[in-house]
């Protein structure tokens, strides 16, 4: 591939100071249904939403596109919006020389998918906003992350900024016209080779326990052994650290093939960890994404629907094996914050919850020590409070985001009381801190329901209610399910993506899923089947599975495509195989398959579940530890198969 021109065009990590946007006239952006494109409805850039109009325009002008993606709860999505969309003179660059695109990378994951990949192919980490230049028939150019608005002096050199970038385009396309193209075709191939290349035919890798030993034991090499988790040993585990629910999911179902106990304590560890840290919401409740250092104290602040989900049936599974108390309070306190402010009348669950409130990362969610006095004047209880949740700054250097220091059976034994009792003062606590709070600016709200995410939520409300006892969360459920099948399928029984409106304009469904949107919701409704008993949510997985396969799988079988034959054809088509923050839509559906194939009519699902194991399975030896709920599912294959 030739030399790409602007690929050492660096992410900053310092940002400068805001600028004040103008007020502007709605662009195209306005009538959108999704609030992250609202959100950039009255930039002076003129931008459109993705779609043929944008692409003919960009044709006809002999223009290239610069491609936004994001998503509403993205804190440097909108330090870029600010910075750099708002700022008058860029936008005129912007303007003047390309088509501007703004996707939501919630509601259309395949163009998310497609291009972050091709960021990749170009030797760039990823992430968002991602922001590339393409031409006008959709190819790939260049492209990177957040930008700083102007050129930044840094130490050890200068980081090029969005105006800059935006001028090297342009300089670029006038002087490389004939290798910009050549590079366009190359960067192409490269991705479309990496979306498909491990699953254009079979492997010849055995499927057999040594796949799940060798994911196990490269996570068990990225084990944090002071903090749990997992992230870099090589880095001594600095930087982001995620809850990868899949890691979780994969510890809690091989522990049991461990003699030497190693994976248990690991798994015991890290969730304790989590459940203490300030990843966790201790007052209002719920998990934030991710924590920006290696003890889970200081979280990247927003709160995203699938964590949540995820991590519900993490916490509930954890105590079918041991009743611990910590496990349920968190479990509990997760759900109760699902119903009271992700939950719309209707049933259905909203997406995120934003990082920010009144432009402020986290400002929502910390304290300082004077709030603390005046809204505790009981020294003593006052005094508990510092004991139990910290005393000293811990983000900024002027305020604390409160974090456990101790398990409750711990703590009980540090003061000398019983639990019971310290427990009911942390709750009157956490009651006037959690009313002041109310008060405060909230972070936004993306109403958006997108179904997959969804799917999760109901795994994870079902098998909380039953570890629990606690009916309510099993009804809500249900609920959701029922509103899922009901307001999120079309005519032709096929299901929809996005749940939402336009201004103006009632909601509805809209966009054709996902292969992650039918791998999910089959998966919530099995857990429904297995919590409830009730054969009539089996049969609509069974239903579901059928129209995935049909329109999601390569005459009839796996591996799957991220998305259906009668979605847009981009320039690549993806088969979805990475295990991330979410485990991929292969990998669900390979576990449902499994599932469905005990009944009567499953031999059919059996043999495509083996087929898209064998298709895949090349990845358990080239990346285990980001194929972790590829292994898992081929564990609970095997399992089936009795091996």
């Amino acid at each position: 591939m030739p030399k790409l021109q602007p690929a050492a065009i660096l992410c900053a990590l310092i940002f400068s100071p805001l600028l004040t946007a103008a007020e502007n006239k709605a662009n195209k952006l306005a009538g959108e249904s999704s609030a992250y494109l609202r959100q950039h409805a009255h930039n002076p850039v003129n931008w459109f939403p993705w779609g043929v109009e944008a692409f003919q325009k960009a044709k006809a002008e002999g223009k290239w596109v610069f491609l936004s993606i994001g998503y509403s709860s993205c804190h440097w999505c909108h330090v870029m919006e600010k910075e750099s969309f708002a700022n008058e003179e860029i936008a005129k660059i912007m303007n003047d020389n390309f088509i501007c695109i703004k996707v939501d990378r919630e509601e259309k994951p395949d163009i998310d998918h497609v291009y972050l990949t091709a960021l990749n192919v170009m030797g760039q980490r990823g992430g968002w906003p991602l922001s590339m230049f393409l031409l006008a028939d959709g190819r790939p150019l260049f492209g990177g992350t957040y930008w700083p608005p102007f050129d930044k002096k840094v130490e050890g050199g200068e980081v090029q900024g969005f105006k800059s970038v935006l001028e090297t385009a342009l300089k670029v396309k006038k002087e490389k016209a004939k290798e910009i193209l050549e590079q366009a075709e190359s960067l192409s191939s490269a991705t479309r080779r990496s979306l498909q290349g491990e699953a254009v035919g079979l492997n010849l890798v055995d499927l057999d326990r040594s796949l799940v030993n060798g994911a196990m034991e490269a996570l068990q090499e990225e084990f944090d052994p002071v903090h749990g988790g997992f992230s870099s040993a090589a880095r001594n585990f600095q930087g982001p650290k995620f809850p990868t629910p899949s890691v979780l999911r994969l510890f809690q179902k091989e522990k049991k093939n461990d003699p030497s106990g190693k994976s248990a304590k690991m798994l015991d560890l890290t969730l304790e960890k989590m459940a203490l840290g300030g990843i966790f919401d201790h007052l209002g409740g719920g998990f934030h994404r991710y924590t920006v250092e290696r003890t889970w104290t200081v979280p990247h602040f927003e709160k995203m629907l699938y964590d949540n989900a995820q991590l519900c049936e993490v916490y509930a599974d954890a105590l079918k094996d041991a009743d611990v108390l910590l496990y349920r309070q968190t479990l509990r306190s997760t759900c109760d914050f699902i119903l009271a402010r992700m939950t719309s009348p209707e049933g259905g669950f909203y997406s995120s919850l934003d990082a920010d409130s009144e432009g402020v990362e986290g400002k929502y969610y910390v304290w300082d020590d004077k709030e603390i006095t005046e809204l505790l004047p009981d020294k003593q209880i006052a005094g508990l409070f510092r004991v139990v949740y910290g005393s000293e700054p811990n983000f900024e250097g002027k305020h604390l985001i409160p974090r456990r220091s101790l398990n409750p059976e711990k703590l009980a034994a540090q003061l000398k009381r019983p639990s019971q009792e310290i427990e009911s003062d942390l709750q009157k606590i956490r009651a006037t801190l959690l009313k002041t709070r109310s008060l405060r600016a909230p972070p936004f709200l993306d109403t958006k329901i997108l179904t997959g995410w969804n799917g999760q939520m109901i795994a994870g409300l079902a098998r909380a209610s039953a570890a629990l006892k606690e009916p309510s969360y099993l009804a809500v459920a249900e609920k959701n399910a029922r509103f899922l099948l009901n307001k999120m399928v079309n005519s032709e029984g096929r299901l929809l993506r996005v749940y939402g409106a336009a201004p103006g304009e009632k909601p509805q469904g809209k966009f054709l899923a996902y292969l992650e949107d039918y791998a999910f919701l089959v998966h919530g409704l099995l857990v429904l089947h297995e919590i409830t008993g009730d054969e009539k949510w089996r049969a609509e997985g069974v239903k579901l599975t059928d129209l995935m396969i049909k329109h999601h799988g390569k005459e009839g079988a796996g591996p799957f495509y991220q998305t259906s034959n009668e979605h847009e054809k981009l320039f690549a088509r993806a088969i979805e195989m990475y295990d991330g923050a979410q485990p991929s839509g292969n990998s669900v559906a390979i576990a449902n398959l499994t599932r469905l194939g005990k009944g009567l009519e499953g031999k059919k699902y059996i043999q495509i579940a083996e087929g898209t194991l064998k298709r895949l399975s090349g990845r358990l030896k080239v990346q285990p530890g980001g194929s972790t709920g590829l292994a898992e599912s081929l564990a609970h294959f095997l399992e089936a198969k009795g091996k």
